[in-house]
């Protein structure tokens, strides 16, 4: 296995983090906000929106590019003869710590989970990776299938550090062919599954003190199917969704219309947190806690995107690195790197 380039960085991983980042924030806000159940119909077809094509499949996204990363992080190490082991403990420590404070603030938080599973995935990567992907796909299979969530980022980062090993993100232009028939087949199975899930779609305005048991029955029945469904599917989905922007990335258009994600996914733990901190400074700033509608939510995620999109921008002309990314790159070395940009042009 040859060592990948030591410091270039696959921009397509940036764009696809920032990706990812556009749609957790969708997710997290009802829950931070103490959103009330939808009860309009702008409300109900907003939530439905977001239950078929954001739920599960952003945060399968993220786990799936944090096992990539984990992959990148030992390989260059290595590559460099540092104790990449221990480098990667010390890192997953410090997400830990980063993510129980964060865990405070927002209790849907997923960097502990990263943490935690990044830790006890670490022998795999001594694992060939063809043992990674079948073991990855069989676990993501039965975590899906019964709805385990909380178990889901285990086998989706087996599953991206099988896509460090197997290379996919540097060779993306030569496997173009079989990323567009990949993309096509999770499509049509990403809508066989929404057809299927919207089968079960319940009722959003529900009088349960009128109805009969059997209905009652019906109506759980729907909810929790829905939902499960969804769940079940999400990994087509999230596919489809990489797959197809892999595709539009590999136009020079389309890089250049997107590329304010690049920026955006490189500093993806700063703004990541900084979502959080920012719904909670608004949402307290304008008593907006409990007091908000699920359409009004989108207009304050709509307006954090245009901030930090700008902020990674403006922010990344002048330093290398993010605020809290340079952070934790300086507690996983024990040095203090150098944050800002040298002055000459290349």
């Amino acid at each position: 296995m040859q060592p990948i380039e030591l410091n270039k960085r696959i921009d397509t991983l940036d764009y696809l983090r920032g990706f990812a980042l556009l749609g957790i924030i969708l997710v997290n806000i009802p829950g931070l906000l103490r959103m009330e159940p939808p009860n309009t119909s702008v409300d109900i077809t907003y939530n439905r929106f977001l239950t078929l094509f954001v739920e599960g499949k952003f945060f399968t996204i993220f786990s799936f590019l944090f096992g990539v990363g984990f992959y990148i992080f030992i390989s260059r190490a290595m590559a460099k003869h540092e104790n990449a082991y221990l480098l990667f403990i010390r890192r997953m420590i410090i997400l830990l710590i980063i993510g129980l404070v964060h865990f405070y603030f927002q209790p849907g938080e997923a960097l502990t989970i990263y943490a935690i599973f990044g830790l006890i995935a670490l022998p795999f990567y001594k694992v060939r990776k063809e043992i990674n992907l079948t073991i990855g796909l069989i676990l993501l299979a039965v975590s899906a299938y019964y709805g385990i969530k909380i178990v889901m980022p285990f086998p989706l980062i087996l599953l991206g550090l099988a896509a460090g090993q197997y290379r996919i993100f540097e060779k993306i232009h030569d496997n173009r062919k079989r990323l567009v028939i990949m993309t096509v087949i999770m499509f049509f199975i990403s809508i066989g599954g929404l057809l299927y899930q919207w089968h079960y779609v319940p009722e959003a305005m529900v009088n349960f003190d009128h109805m009969t048991e059997s209905e009652l029955n019906e109506h759980v029945t729907n909810f929790e199917k829905f939902a499960l469904i969804g769940l079940q599917f999400s990994p087509f989905v999230s596919a489809f969704y990489v797959g197809l922007l892999m595709l539009l990335l590999q136009l020079p258009l389309c890089q250049v219309l997107l590329s304010p994600l690049k920026d955006y996914g490189r500093m993806a733990l700063t703004n990541y947190l900084g979502q959080t901190a920012l719904i909670l400074m608004i949402g307290n700033a304008f008593h907006l806690i409990g007091n908000i509608r699920f359409i009004q939510s989108l207009w304050i995620c709509i307006g954090i995107y245009i901030f930090q999109l700008l902020f990674s921008k403006i922010w990344l002309r002048f330093f290398k690195f993010g605020p809290v990314e340079w952070l934790w790159r300086m507690g996983t070395y024990w040095t203090v790197p150098s944050l800002l940009k040298s002055k000459e042009r290349s």
